[in-house]
């Protein structure tokens, strides 16, 4: 057996940390010199743009971290509105006003910002698509000198984070660079052929070998795919592994193939413009192809619709965009009650949330609607902590009741909790049908702070009097189930999964 296959059998032996299954919610970071000019079209979501049939449709992409890939469209809304605003400027020159806006840089206030949320990790971007570097890399770009920041804003992000006893990951774009590569990204072909080779996947290696020995990120999440073949990616990842023993990556490590040249050729292009199309309509928008090797998923603003046999992360903006756009009005936003329920959603479907935060280039500031949304997280996440953090799914994610109402199960130990959400269209019932639970001799239950709450054991399931208690639609109710049990064909569910879960790990 090749070292290679023997280095990959050794990865997958591993198991990923109970600290990030039990995390469940972190805070991404993105902020590049993209944060500056901060516009995109916010026509449509990256999910409705993939399952489109437009030309060139991430020519439209609603990330304005895609600022200068957008440029290179001469007919873009980008294009449009830099000309307008921005003149003949080169997108370098924005670097200069990010390092400016450094100096109104608190990270302690971020940090407090995230840490109030209820958030048990923050990943920062070090390097995006554009190849800006957030700390002073020792590893020269050849293309564009001195494309990093003299402040060490990844070594300041990091001490501040830990301080207050979250853990700290790195972003990594290790499949785009267009400091080396100018090819146009309209479509998914274009994805894979613009993935830089010739000094580019050694230039990538030695900046995350420098971002693992500085820094100890416990998450290492790259972007896209990776610049290099398999036989040097396992080595890579073995090294991370032996820096940061309880570290994890993502799902984005697909390595590179002397296949992914074929895609420069117009039938191959078709094929996957055609097959990527396709997939994105069957799963709802993004969820990228699994790599050969990854700790967990990570769909794109788009979440699962059942447990998962393997980890997962959603990962998504508070609006349209991960970095700032100034474009983007209240409407594009996530409200509070979609916030908070598909925090619920993600959680008893067994994954995490990733938040992003995306604050502005000049002048280093989170903006007023997205601490607004921070303070939403931390004044429902926080009470009831016990329902969400450190928990696991139960034998089925939840559903509808009877009643119209919708609700989802956590468990932990011999409890089980159950969110309920009132539907827009729905008066607050005063009673809820739990037709997945039977009671036990001993079973209880009260609200999450332990006043009790009436119910009965019906040969329909639980019936729990909730009484007024769903009056607030923009935040779920949550209750304990003390000592109950799944009623039959919920168990014969669990079984299912439990065997779906062998398979996947075998």
């Amino acid at each position: 057996m090749s070292a290679s296959k023997n280095s990959l059998r050794a990865l997958r032996n591993r198991q990923v940390p109970h600290w990030w299954q039990d995390a469940k919610l972190g805070i991404f970071v993105h902020w590049t010199p993209a944060s500056v000019p901060a516009f995109a079209p916010v026509g449509a979501e990256i999910g409705e743009l993939l399952q489109s049939s437009l030309a060139d449709p991430l020519k439209h992409v609603p990330y304005s971290e895609w600022y200068e890939n957008s440029l290179r469209f001469e007919d873009s809304e980008v294009s449009a509105h830099h000309k307008i605003t921005f003149g003949s400027r080169p997108y370098t020159e924005f670097a200069r006003d990010f390092e400016a806006g450094l100096d109104q840089w608190d990270p302690a206030k971020w940090a407090w910002l995230f840490k109030q949320t209820g958030a048990r990790y923050v990943v920062l971007v070090a390097k995006h698509s554009d190849g800006y570097c957030l700390w002073p890399t020792d590893t020269a770009n050849p293309n564009r000198e001195n494309w990093h920041s003299t402040r060490d804003v990844v070594g300041e992000m990091a001490e501040s984070i830990r301080a207050l006893g979250m853990r700290f990951g790195l972003y990594y774009s290790g499949g785009f660079d267009w400091s080396f590569d100018s090819t146009p990204v309209g479509t998914m072909a274009d994805v894979a052929s613009s993935i830089p080779q010739g000094a580019y996947p050694a230039y990538a290696e030695a900046q995350v070998r420098e971002l693992i020995d500085r820094y100890r990120p416990s998450v290492l999440w790259n972007d896209i795919a990776w610049p290099s073949t398999a036989r040097k990616l396992w080595p890579l990842l073995e090294y991370y592994y032996r820096s940061v023993p309880e570290g994890v990556i993502n799902d984005r490590w697909l390595p590179w193939s002397p296949v992914f040249r074929a895609t420069k050729h117009s039938l191959v292009r078709s094929a996957i413009i055609s097959a990527s199309r396709k997939q994105a309509q069957k799963d709802g928008g993004l969820i990228p192809p699994k790599p050969p090797f990854f700790d967990y998923r990570t769909p794109e603003y788009v979440v699962f619709k059942e447990v998962q046999p393997t980890p997962w992360e959603l990962v998504r903006g508070m609006d349209r965009s991960f970095g700032h756009n100034r474009a983007s009005e209240v409407e594009h936003f996530v409200t509070r009650k979609e916030l908070l329920w598909q925090f619920s959603d993600v959680v008893a479907k067994g994954g995490n949330m990733l938040l992003n935060v995306g604050p502005r280039g000049e002048d280093a500031q989170i903006p007023a609607l997205q601490e607004e949304r921070l303070t939403w997280l931390g004044k429902f996440v926080v009470p009831n902590e016990r329902a969400l953090m450190d928990t696991r799914p139960w034998v089925v994610p939840g559903g509808t009741t009877p009643e119209g109402l919708q609700v989802r199960f956590t468990t932990r130990g011999e409890d089980v909790f159950v969110l309920i959400c009132k539907a827009k269209s729905s008066d607050a019932s005063t009673r809820l049908t739990l037709e997945e639970f039977e009671a036990m001799p001993s079973t209880r239950v009260e609200l999450i702070g332990g006043d009790p709450v009436a119910w009965s054991d019906t040969e329909h399931g639980l019936v729990v009097d909730i009484g007024q208690l769903l009056e607030e639609e923009e935040e779920p109710l949550v209750i304990v189930l003390h000592q109950v049990q799944a009623r039959e064909v919920q168990a014969r569910e669990v079984q299912a999964r439990e065997v779906q879960a062998r398979e996947v790990q075998a």
